[in-house]
């Protein structure tokens, strides 16, 4: 069974990557849809939504209990996720797996603002409730500014004992930076999977280089301009899209390259072929009332820890795809019929326009309430679903397990090249996140990796 893909990982999230619950969310409604369109248009096409892999909730719920119990035994877990305080009744993520953490036999689960907590006798409480593990929902960067409005003297000490997951150690190796040396100086100690699916990156300022293919760069900063169409900048430590310059979006060059320059700490990368990375997928517009197939940009975050992949994030929209900048995450099916993926995207695609736009319009009026009443929001309100999930074969699905293995060990390599100081160069973080990061390196203790790639499966290597 063949299931090679192509494409590339754009980041890595070591520090305090999320998601999992809304692919739990999206497939519950991928699940309720798909049923009603298979029904209706006679799809004679199998797919699979309950692959333990497709909902992370469950196996992220064990590493933490697992964690738990490798510092404190027998004891009753007592969990905290800590998130800012203006996202506490934002994020229904958070919300919802503090509820599902309750619902398991012996534990206790709250959702907390690190100012809640407490430390007593060199243990931590929120609201006189022991705690034994935490899951931080900000990375280094926040620790260092709450640390500014609040006394953190808690939070800190839960870093050093070893109750925060991640540990801490773990986040410079998400700097954006990091893959510069992966496609450069370590290239050659990592896993080829890893190498493979790195794209070209370079910091960002005047500079000589190497360029994607190997070619002499005098100057970086005038590659860039001679380049605009088919490169990217990003902050090394940006989020939810946040910052990002997408050359063949923007008609300012110079005002770009020089706000990115006047930033500090951006990379350049290679643009990714937009063509690798999209779908056509079913879209109803309300106000023209048509049916149509729309092109989306997908990608593929994959959820990793020591027990291998436990599961992804399947989301899309435009350039980023991020939710936090208005994109969507829809469900993820394993394809069990004896047919390609591009083959049963196409027999799905058709089946559901054949339907009309009135049959989908109501369809899609369902789906929206069902998922509002989920609480599938973010910060920005409703997440967008899709009308037919994504699909991957059991072969791609043997090769992700792959990738996410050496995708772990190589982790692991890079965190001991920057304790030893030898990735100084490409992580640039401050001082204090630098303090924080050493006060718990990783050693690959219980963690949760995201990769976020840009990932075709629909090819002809089906």
């Amino acid at each position: 069974m063949r299931g090679e893909f192509s494409g590339y990982h754009s980041e890595w999230n070591l520090g305090s990557p999320g998601g999992w619950d809304y692919q739990r969310m999206a497939q519950e409604i991928g699940r309720y849809s798909w049923q009603i369109l298979k029904d209706k248009a006679d799809i004679n096409i199998e797919l699979d939504f309950e692959h333990p892999i497709l909902n992370p909730v469950p196996a992220f719920a064990n590493l933490l209990i697992e964690a738990h119990r490798s510092n404190f035994g027998r004891e009753k877990p007592s969990i905290a996720l800590v998130a800012e305080q203006e996202t506490l009744d934002k994020v229904g993520e958070n919300i919802h797996f503090v509820q599902y953490l309750n619902s398991l036999p012996d534990i206790s689960a709250y959702l907390i603002s690190p100012d809640k907590l407490e430390l007593r006798n060199d243990q931590i409480f929120a609201d006189n409730n022991k705690i034994t593990l935490l899951f931080l929902d900000f990375n280094n960067n926040v620790i260092v500014r709450l640390k500014k409005r609040y006394n953190l003297k808690p939070l800190i000490k839960a870093i050093k004992m070893g109750m925060v997951i991640n540990p801490r150690g773990m986040e410079p190796i998400g700097a954006k930076g990091v893959f510069e040396a992966i496609t450069s100086e370590y290239k050659n100690i990592v896993n080829e999977t890893t190498l493979r699916r790195t794209p070209w990156t370079r910091q960002f300022f005047h500079r000589s280089t190497l360029g994607p293919d190997g070619e002499s760069i005098p100057d970086l900063i005038q590659w860039a301009r001679d380049n605009w169409e088919n490169i990217i900048l990003k902050p090394v430590h940006g989020y939810s899209g946040k910052g990002i310059i997408i050359g063949h979006k923007e008609s300012n060059r110079d005002k770009c390259i020089q706000d990115a320059l006047n930033s500090g700490n951006y990379i350049i990368q290679r643009l990714i072929p937009l063509t690798l990375w999209s779908e056509e997928f079913p879209y109803i517009d309300k106000k023209d009332k048509s049916l149509f197939l729309k092109s989306w940009q997908t990608d593929f975050r994959c959820f990793i820890t020591n027990k291998g992949l436990i599961g992804f994030v399947t989301r899309f929209g435009g350039i980023p795809t991020n939710v936090g900048s208005g994109g969507g995450v829809q469900s993820t099916a394993i394809l069990r019929s004896n047919i390609t993926a591009k083959e049963a995207i196409k027999r799905i695609n058709e089946a559901i326009m054949s339907l009309g736009f009135d049959f989908i319009a109501q369809l899609q009026e369902q789906i929206d309430k069902k998922s509002t009443k989920m609480g599938n929001v973010y910060l920005l309100g409703p997440i967008m679903s899709t009308l037919r999930p994504r699909i991957i074969t059991p072969g791609h699905v043997l090769s992700l397990q792959a990738y996410a293995k050496n995708l772990w060990d190589d982790a692991l390599k890079l965190e001991s090249l920057w304790r030893e100081g030898k990735l100084t160069q490409y992580v640039c973080i401050s001082k204090e996140e630098e303090e924080i990061a050493r006060l718990n390196p990783w050693n690959g203790q219980a963690a949760l990796i995201a990769s976020d790639g840009l990932f075709n499966f629909v090819d002809d290597y089906d």
